[in-house]
């Protein structure tokens, strides 16, 4: 756990460090990161240049017009990084041979007078941690939590002179240069996306990212592709149709790729899901990957390692609760969405969730859930003890809420998934687990071809590696 510094001190300590110079450009609502700097006195020993474009004209004359309309997004701070480094190093590399440049941008949309936009805005540094040295990129996507104009932008000031101050004084331990990102921020950002690429971090993982926005607390809701680079949200799911599955995935079986399979194609064929526009996300929950301090990341990269093989993008979520979830999910304006669930974990939901709301506002606890552009698609599971398939049909819900249930199937709102292999029900994540671990046989025939090579490969979730026999 590193000690957090107050702001000021931290931006002193990079105006007194005269191997560090750099240029600042802020766009929109941002104006804050570079005041700091020159608050705190010895600004000249840091800054090269100030920049601000607020106007889009200006902006674009600056840095190119924004085919897609939006200025705040991933695409505008590439181009201003791109810009500002560009000439940084055309103008000041040679005459100071001896400087770590860096150029800083951020593109900032505040809570607006009308309260529509609620504040949210991408920021970025290029930097060198060697004279001459090929730069590094730390990209982040942050959503301001306080709920006044004046406070986001002093709060967008701080995790700017944060981000900075990260990238030359802990670059050497990447999860205390992220965790430090929120330093004196406290309940005010949400920071959901970050991006760390160059020479200097190229064995970092950046899955790895995603994971310690999660555990750290900074983000309910981090993701990456099945490339296994980070994303956000508001570039690939706007406006779009997107199924959720969540699970353990541990390891990812038959059982698992039907399901993902057939939920997904059932949803694409909903009338009112544009099946060119839907998206499948595999969910991991901090509870299934051990929660808090407990996690082991070897263990997560082995689980999202066979998922991006399986061509799968994975979310990582602190969302104990669906509605969580639901919520971070809306802020992108999606259409349609599906939750891919097993019968049986649908009872353990629906249970749980009347008897902890069964002498309270049941019709409340469950609304936040099911609101009318949500459905769950039940993938059927063997009830336990028997030969029974459980389905929506059978399902033994409690006897309060048969009437809601009922309710929500003629509203389908919850469906049975159509197709289905029956042949992959009875396999059990943790029963293969057990086989791989042992290295003994059987678990090959209830996962994929690629997953069994992989984890074969790559000796994954500790498969035993073989022993080498020599001839002397």
């Amino acid at each position: 756990m590193h000690q957090a510094l107050e702001t000021d001190q931290k931006a002193l300590e990079i105006n007194l460090d005269n191997k560090v110079y750099g240029a600042f450009a802020e766009i929109g609502a941002g104006q804050e990161v570079a005041r700091y700097f020159f608050q705190v006195g010895a600004a000249a020993g840091t800054i090269a240049k100030t920049m601000s474009a607020y106007d889009k004209v200006v902006s674009d004359a600056i840095y190119g017009v924004e085919t897609s309309g939006r200025y705040v997004c991933e695409n505008r701070l590439y181009k201003m990084l791109d810009h500002e480094w560009d000439l940084m190093v055309d103008r000041l590399g040679t005459c100071r041979p001896d400087t770590r440049f860096f150029a800083f941008a951020d593109t900032i949309a505040a809570l607006n007078y009308s309260r529509t936009i609620k504040g949210d805005g991408w920021l970025g540094i290029r930097f060198q941690l060697q004279p001459e040295g090929k730069p590094n990129d730390l990209v982040l996507h942050v959503k301001m939590l306080d709920n006044d104009t004046q406070l986001q932008q002093q709060a967008v000031g701080i995790l700017g002179v944060n981000l900075i101050y990260a990238c030359f004084h802990y670059n050497n331990n990447p999860e205390t240069m992220i965790h430090s990102l929120v330093d004196s921020l406290n309940g005010r950002v949400s920071i959901d996306m970050v991006w760390l690429t160059g020479p200097d971090f190229e064995s970092l993982d950046n899955r790895l990212l995603s994971l310690w926005l999660v555990k750290h607390a900074m983000t309910d809701v981090a993701m990456f592709g099945p490339d296994k680079q980070n994303l956000h949200g508001s570039e690939f799911l706007y406006k779009k149709h997107v199924l959720v599955a969540r699970s353990g995935f541990y390891p990812p079986t038959l059982l698992h790729v039907d399901m993902l399979k057939q939920c997904f194609e059932q949803f694409r064929k909903n009338p009112g899901v544009e099946a060119d526009r839907a998206f499948l996300l595999t969910e991991l929950t901090m509870d299934t990957l051990g929660g808090g301090s407990e996690i082991d990341e070897k263990d997560f990269l082995d689980r999202t390692e066979l998922l991006c093989a399986l061509g799968q993008t994975v979310v990582v979520s602190n969302c104990g609760q669906y509605h969580q979830l639901i919520a971070y999910l809306s802020d992108f304006k999606v259409r349609n969405l599906g939750i891919a669930i097993q019968a049986r974990r649908m009872l353990e939901f629906i249970t749980e969730k009347y008897d902890r709301n069964m002498d309270a506002s049941l019709l409340s606890a469950f609304g936040e859930v099911f609101s009318k552009t949500t459905c769950f698609y039940i993938y059927p599971s063997y009830q336990e003890g028997s030969g029974d398939v459980m389905n929506t049909k059978n399902l033994p819900v409690p006897e309060g809420f048969k009437f809601l249930y009922r309710h929500l199937i003629d509203n389908k709102q919850i469906i049975d998934v159509e197709k289905y292999d029956k042949n992959v029900l009875r396999i059990i994540s943790k029963e293969v687990m057990q086989l791989l671990k042992n290295g003994e046989p059987g678990w090959e025939n209830k996962v994929t071809k690629k997953v069994e090579k992989l984890v074969k490969e790559k000796y994954l979730f500790g498969y035993p590696m073989e022993q080498m026999e020599f001839e002397y």
